[in-house]
């Protein structure tokens, strides 16, 4: 194989790997705590919904 083959092979390589560390890296974003209580609020309130709509069948 060409030298020129050698060198896209190694800097596709190198694009995938930067990608997977890249992606690694933005999963760890921190939620702020006032949002986790919305989250955590809403979640009980559809729990309920659904507990509730299961009760009527």
């Amino acid at each position: 194989m060409p030298t020129i083959g050698w060198i896209f092979i190694l800097l596709a390589f190198g694009m995938v790997i930067g990608s997977l560390l890249l992606l690694r890296d933005s999963s760890n974003m921190k939620i702020p705590e006032h949002k986790l209580e919305k989250i955590r609020k809403r979640q009980a309130e559809l729990e309920e919904k659904e507990k509730q709509e299961k009760d009527d069948w």
